[in-house]
């Protein structure tokens, strides 16, 4: 009899198990799903970065020179030196 009981709790563990590692929290479903959350976080963080690089340089830039500063304000602003003449062009 003992022989026979011993299996079969075995087996009904080993479903026990497999059912939490497929269908449980911290299963495989929740692993994927993280697994997809950190590659989109990490792109994220990829462009932040890239977009922190560039204002980084442009505050060195401001910085550094009048001359990105002179640039930067004809440029937004529509700035000219009193000796100059501005000619704008529609598209």
């Amino acid at each position: 009899m003992e022989n026979r009981f011993l299996p079969a709790v075995l087996i009904a563990l080993l479903l026990i198990l497999q059912g939490q590692i497929w269908l449980g929290k911290g299963g495989v479903p929740t692993v994927i799903e993280l697994e997809s959350k950190i590659k989109e976080q990490n792109e994220l963080n990829a462009k932040a970065k890239r977009i922190n690089g560039q204002l980084s340089s442009e505050v060195n830039d401001l910085k550094e020179g009048l001359n990105a500063v002179e640039e930067r304000a004809r440029h937004e602003l529509g700035m000219v030196k009193s000796n100059e003449i501005f000619v704008q062009i529609e598209k």
